[in-house]
């Protein structure tokens, strides 16, 4: 059931079994796991069932390094920031579960083998299901088309589908509102996780309203599931026991904060004949009632031959080619001597490619790209001076990217070229100089990783191989802020593979 914490009478204590602080992915899946039991689990929401400039508002907080959106990249109503993301999904690679030698702090405390179980439940969760990520004769027998394979040894293809997308809170709402051992608290903030003497485990969580009024909640176990970006916040804020925050002893929370860099405009793709190219490695196809578009990814002997960081290319239509267009246009970054080089690629070398549009000389492409970032302690999140409505210090953002990460980013971007020149499709302009230095501006995908990140060592993470805060015997994070390493795919369905797994030992603990 839902209920408006501006409503009950003020400093009402509620209690439950397991208390989920975040109404987002990974909250509302945890929660959905114990529907029906005989487990009480109350949600902590700071939003209501829409979106509300005020609560939204304390998102905000300021950039020490790459400037980034604090409070555009996320939402805070139910649901959080599944209300607007874009429903790519795939799974990780295996060798982003691994120690590589050339990847500072990479490794997971367990490889991909661990998570397998809980994928096809998460694909099913996102509405996905079932995954066909690398399965080429599917997609090949499906759309009617043939599929090349890479040639140069240097890629592979991954096929990444589309959620509808799922937006969990309204998709899900009706799951919480039947289910009778769920309470969902809404417009309710956290503003402190209240530990006991030593710091070792949660007594209680203290909320806040935002027109004043106080609650408390108390639970057997506790989960943090707030988002890449508020999880390392609220336990630096949650010092008045451990004055450096909780899971702090080591000075880890907040540090090693990841995103997938993105690069727009980096290099086109001059095709001659549009058909030389499948659909779906161009655009988005549906099949069986769901969308997919192929991924060109670094086959791993490439990344451990070059010792390289993981990425993922996307390519769509971006323009044709008519005669008369000339190089100079404004919006057309490429030269007609490109489009000559690729004019072999016809079938009889010449053309006309498209009898019914003898002006069409040919097409090109744009590309889009989702890199890995090596995991850096100095990328990390801090609390300013500044405070939000509640009181609270806001976030201090200071995203840092190396000379490794945009080495990797310039050696994949050669190999794709390199690729579809093999493959016999067309010419590859790169638009990014090797000059030792990143482009003006690089973004992120809102994709909030790493910055309560898990290992077995607390000198080296937050949360242990269960997600359980170092120190703490209650304590617990959700999310893609436990990350290790980012891979190259998008969070989402991997958060939600690792919530089932993290509900599975919770109810483990609770018999």
């Amino acid at each position: 059931m839902f209920t408006d914490a501006r409503t009950i009478p003020d400093h009402t204590r509620l209690d439950a079994d397991i208390a989920v602080i975040g109404g987002g992915p990974a909250g509302i899946t945890l929660a959905r796991s114990f529907a029906g039991s005989g487990t009480s689990v109350c949600v902590i929401e700071s939003g209501g069932h829409e979106a509300d400039a005020d609560t939204q508002a304390l998102y905000e907080g300021s950039n020490a390094g790459i400037e980034y959106p604090l409070a555009g990249s996320r939402l805070r109503f139910l649901g959080g920031s599944s209300n607007h993301w874009g429903g790519y999904c795939r799974p990780l690679d295996p060798i982003d579960f691994e120690q590589r030698d050339w990847v500072p702090f990479s490794g997971w405390p367990f490889g991909i083998e661990e998570l397998l179980p809980y994928y096809e439940p998460a694909n099913r969760i996102v509405e996905i299901a079932p995954g066909r990520f690398e399965d080429m004769a599917y997609w090949q027998q499906h759309t009617g088309e043939s599929l090349p394979q890479p040639v140069t040894g240097r890629m592979q293809m991954r096929f990444v589908h589309f959620s509808p997308p799922t937006h969990f809170g309204s998709r899900y709402r009706e799951d919480l509102d039947r289910a009778a051992n769920i309470q969902v608290l809404l417009n309710a903030n956290v503003v402190n996780i209240a530990a006991t003497e030593q710091g070792r485990s949660v007594r209680q969580l203290e909320l806040r309203t935002l027109d004043g009024r106080a609650h408390t909640v108390r639970a057997r176990i506790y989960v943090l599931a707030t988002g890449g970006l508020e999880n390392p916040r609220m336990l630096l804020l949650s010092n008045d026991v451990v004055p450096a925050g909780l899971g702090n002893h080591n000075d880890m929370v907040g540090r090693f904060f990841m995103e997938h860099p993105h690069l727009s405009g980096f290099g086109e793709i001059v095709l001659a004949d549009l058909k030389r190219l499948p659909a779906i490695y161009r655009e988005r196809v549906r099949v069986e009632g769901r969308n997919a578009n192929a991924a060109f990814n670094p086959s791993d002997a490439f990344l451990r031959e070059r010792r390289l960081l993981n990425a993922t290319f996307m390519a769509g239509l971006a323009g044709n080619y008519h005669r008369g267009m000339t190089s100079d246009w404004d919006h057309v970054p490429l030269h007609m001597d490109m489009l000559n080089a690729a004019r072999p690629f016809l079938a009889d070398g010449e053309g006309p490619i498209d009898t019914q549009n003898p002006e069409l000389i040919g097409h090109w492409l744009g590309l889009g790209c989702a890199c890995e970032q090596v995991p850096n302690p100095d990328s990390r999140v801090t609390l300013s001076e500044e405070r939000d409505a509640l009181g609270l210090r806001r976030i201090r953002l200071d995203w840092r990217l190396t000379e490794q990460d945009r080495r990797s980013l310039v050696e994949h971007m050669r190999s794709l070229a390199m690729e579809f020149g093999a493959l016999g499709i067309g010419r590859m302009l790169l638009n990014v100089e090797d000059d030792g230095l990143w482009p003006e501006k690089v973004s992120g995908g809102s994709h909030h990783m790493g910055a309560t990140r898990m290992h077995d060592d607390p000198k080296q993470g937050v949360v242990d191989r269960n997600s359980r805060v170092h120190g703490m015997d209650n304590l617990f994070v959700a999310g893609s802020s436990v990350f290790p390493t980012s891979g190259a795919a998008n969070p989402t369905l991997t958060l939600v593979a690792l919530t089932l797994r993290l509900a599975e030992h919770l109810k483990g603990r609770l018999q």
